[in-house]
């Protein structure tokens, strides 16, 4: 869904007279892999993982569009905060019942953006013509679950105290379960703010007051 789709669209550009300026491939934070509380910025390095795998893959199907004379920029996205879908809609049930609480020790780190700054953000990266390679999609301030949890149970007014002990998503998801939900990534959008970019919410406090 994401590799050959991809390579089916540079495909298509290759066939077009008239080639678009440029080319926004999706992709995710987890490129960087698992970095415990290293802050990760565009220029950062790797490490193996599936997640890395998966990402430079799809990366390296959109990158053919550069020989082709089209400007490429990969979009590494982060947690998508919105109530219509993604990952916030999934939280919303066991909270509002007062079952939510912390991933394991909860201080994995969680970078996140609001759906509405995502899209602004992908707005600003096709009208800004020098914008090219990776582009961390992500608020300026990453928290920790713990945190996430805290902020979203006093946002919905119920109480957040139960923990989900981390052997026991391993042994339901595997090293998956450290991948996505126990590792985290501390991920900072440092070339969108370098080219003026400017979140409307910067903090998770200021998020959940949007959509929730």
């Amino acid at each position: 869904s994401r590799i050959d789709m991809t390579g089916e669209v540079v495909k298509l550009i290759a066939r077009l007279e008239r080639k678009p300026e440029v080319l926004v491939s999706g992709s995710a934070i987890g490129w960087y892999g698992l970095w415990a509380d290293q802050v990760l910025t565009e220029s950062a390095k790797s490490h193996a993982c599936f997640s890395h795998e998966l990402c430079a893959a799809w990366e390296k199907a959109a990158r053919p569009a550069e020989a082709l004379g089209v400007r490429v920029v990969f979009l590494r996205i982060g947690l998508v905060l919105g109530t219509e879908g993604g990952f916030i809609t999934r939280l919303l049930t066991p909270f509002e019942f007062g079952l939510g609480g912390r991933l394991g020790t909860g201080r994995q780190w969680m970078s996140w953006i609001e759906r509405d700054d995502l899209i602004r953000l992908i707005a600003y990266v096709i009208a800004t013509p020098d914008l090219s390679g990776p582009v961390n999609a992500t608020a300026p301030i990453p928290v920790t679950n713990a945190k996430f949890t805290e902020e979203l149970g006093r946002r919905l007014r119920r109480p957040a105290v139960f923990r989900i002990p981390g052997g026991l998503l391993r042994r339901i998801g595997g090293g998956l379960a450290d991948e996505l939900l126990l590792g985290g990534q501390r991920v900072l959008p440092n070339k969108a703010l370098s080219r003026g970019f400017v979140f409307r919410h910067e903090t998770l406090r200021s998020a959940f007051e949007a959509i929730l």
